[in-house]
């Protein structure tokens, strides 16, 4: 388990809103980096532009995959 996930997973549960920054648009999301080295992937029907901020809520925490699913906030 990486150093930085397990910090952020310390630090944040779900329902948490965060600001990030949109690393990478893929067609079935977009993937946020909400701190350094932590990424989640954010779903929804809107696509925010890549290297954008944005405020997005924690939906899930899968800490087995070290995983983290977005909403918008």
């Amino acid at each position: 388990m990486s150093h930085a996930w397990e910090g952020f997973t310390a630090r944040h549960a779900v329902g948490d809103v965060l600001d990030g920054h949109v690393a990478k648009v893929v067609p079935f999301g977009a993937f946020v980096e909400v701190a350094d080295g932590v990424h989640g992937l954010l779903v929804g029907s809107e696509r925010p532009e890549a290297g954008s901020s944005v405020s997005v809520r924690i939906a899930e925490i899968d800490h087995d995959n070290q995983r983290l699913r977005l909403t918008a906030s």
